[in-house]
């Protein structure tokens, strides 16, 4: 397969009709877009998306969802819908144009309204991710993040959102379609990754590109990834210490800004779609490419090789030929890497699994140079140091009157005591009276209450504190959402404060259970409100006949127990 590098249509406008355009979006109802959607938007825009003129209409969009084919017949396998909140689409009327602002409220685009309708997510979880499971990261995404209703019709671009860093490491399909002309590259294999780059990976990417004859583009993701991966500053970082392992002038590197859902066998052919469109002619397929991890049953979401079978079923369609990711192991005797399934007979193989690696990290353990190289060791450790050095955040969950507060009080001041990190307690009233006073107490009110601490806190982990928090949180999703927040820095235990309704009510200093049980409160967590208990805490603390230093004391041990402090 030879590339076809001719210019990909892009939705931009003349540089002197978008000065007229951003004139007249000023008069025009905004949408502020949210992460997802920009990265979506400007894929869009510089032809990543091709052949998408803009976002789905409700005919493209169920025939994505249902046969992954645009309604003109045309293979697309990923819904890119606009989502919004029912308040914003209730102003909205068909045919109407609104504008697409970024989140510091500057205009990227316009859009032509052409459907208008709400989707039935379940369905769509279910034919796009295999289930309907809150536990893939993009279906919770779906019910608990994504607007109710979505909105279709074609852009019109105006500007790519700013980056403003690795500038000169961002190319879009057209820009590289160029570069490959010029360097005169026929055969182009890409990889994908969201992970950093080890001894491995180097050699399984080179000897991909050596068996296709083609040269090699290291294609990394920095939009939105798995939460929990590697940050993509330190993940760039990385594979620039890694470009010069490569023989000279046989590869390059570009950022992709890709919203990854996470989905597995569609999710590949999507990415085989997008690699065409950028002028690849080979794509390397990895086992479970794109998975997501465990389903609430314990299972991968997808087999092994579910994701490469798909991407065979399609290839011509795409326009890119898969090349297989070969499971790539260290050979002792050997002193280099080999195929799992070419290793002579009696050798001794070496191989460090992710969670090993993260352990190894978290304990500031070797790392041997077998395994990775020292530069990238070095940028890892940088980010991630021991677990010892790193902030955290214990977040306390339970009714009113469960003893939360008082067990976090007694906690902040056992940490002070042993010194070296700062400590900061987010109490649900202290929270309330300074962060939050404007806030009632709904379902949405407390939601965004929860948020606020979450985002407090997330900022406190990132630098090297403690967080110690104790709101009531009754709902499951913001919990989630908190822990999403928090562990894109640090560790979060949750701590289930699990004290009955009954012996809460018995100690209610404030009369508020009564009063909710007279009806007086609306909306009382445990009475009239439900209080969704967690399933799988960190730790789960009776607190009815004991006493409060011994609640606080099992808090400690949990935190040695996760080397989160030094035991004494």
């Amino acid at each position: 397969m030879i590339a076809n590098l001719a210019p990909i249509p892009e939705l931009y406008v003349s540089y002197e009709s978008a000065q007229k355009l951003k004139l007249e979006a000023a008069g025009l109802t905004s949408h502020d877009l949210t992460a997802r959607q920009i990265c979506d938007l400007e894929l869009l825009m510089n032809g990543g998306f091709h052949p998408l003129k803009g976002f789905l209409s409700e005919a493209d969009y169920n025939g994505v969802v249902n046969d992954m084919r645009l309604a003109d017949g045309a293979l697309w396998p990923m819904p890119i819908t606009l989502d919004v909140k029912e308040e914003f689409a209730a102003k909205v009327e068909i045919g109407q144009d609104i504008a697409l602002r970024d989140q510091e409220g500057v205009i990227l685009a316009t859009m032509t309204v052409t459907d208008k309708w709400v989707p039935n997510k379940a369905h769509e979880a279910t034919m796009v991710y295999g289930a309907d499971d809150l536990a893939h990261p993009a279906v919770n995404y779906l019910h608990h993040q994504a607007g109710n209703v979505y909105l279709g019709g074609p852009v019109t671009g105006i500007q790519q959102p700013v980056h403003y860093d690795f500038r000169g490491r961002r190319d879009t399909p057209n820009e590289l379609r160029a570069l490959f002309r010029k360097l005169g590259w026929r055969k182009v294999v890409a990889f994908q990754t969201r992970n950093p780059l080890h001894r491995a990976h180097q050699e399984l990417t080179f000897r991909a590109a050596k068996e296709a004859q083609a040269n090699l583009l290291i294609h990394p993701v920095v939009g939105m990834t798995k939460p929990g991966d590697v940050d993509h500053f330190t993940r760039v970082r990385c594979y620039e210490a890694v470009l010069d392992k490569y023989p000279q002038a046989t590869t390059t590197m570009s950022l992709l800004n890709l919203a990854m859902r996470m989905a597995g066998p569609r999710e590949a052919v999507w990415h085989g779609l997008i690699r065409a469109n950028h002028g690849c002619t080979h794509f390397i397929v990895g086992r479970d490419h794109a998975g997501p991890g465990k389903n609430s049953a314990g299972q991968d979401f997808y087999g092994p090789y579910d994701a490469q079978e798909l991407f065979q079923k399609y290839q011509s369609e795409i326009g890119v030929e898969m090349v297989d990711f070969k499971h790539m192991v260290y050979v002792q005797e050997k002193a280099q890497y080999y195929p799992a399934n070419e290793v002579p007979e009696g050798c001794t193989v070496l191989d460090i699994s992710g969670t090993e690696l993260r352990r190894r990290l978290r304990e500031g353990l070797d790392i041997p140079e077998w395994f990775s190289f020292p530069e990238v060791v070095t940028e890892l450790r940088r980010t991630s140091p021991p677990r010892s050095k790193q902030g955290f955040t214990v977040f306390f969950t339970g009714l009113s009157g469960s003893g939360k507060s008082t067990i976090a009080n007694a906690l902040m001041v056992k940490l002070m005591e042993m010194g070296g990190r700062p400590v900061t307690l987010l109490d649900g009233d202290v929270v309330r009276k300074h962060l939050s006073s404007e806030l009632g107490f709904s379902k949405e009110h407390r939601d965004i209450n929860i948020k606020r601490i979450g985002y407090v806190a997330s900022e406190i982990t990132k630098n090297g504190g403690i967080a110690i928090c104790a709101p009531i949180a009754p709902y499951t999703a913001t919990r989630r959402a908190v822990r999403e927040m928090i562990e894109a820095y640090g560790a979060f235990i949750e701590v289930h404060v699990a004290t009955s309704v009954e012996e809460c009510e018995r100690r209610d200093r404030k009369g508020l259970y009564k009063l909710a049980r007279e009806g007086k409160i609306k909306e009382f967590t445990g009475i009239s409100d439900p209080y969704e208990a967690p399933t799988t805490p960190e730790l789960r603390v009776e607190t009815e006949n004991v006493e409060v230093d011994n609640c606080a004391h099992q808090v400690i041990l949990k935190l040695e127990a996760m080397g989160l402090i030094a035991a004494n």
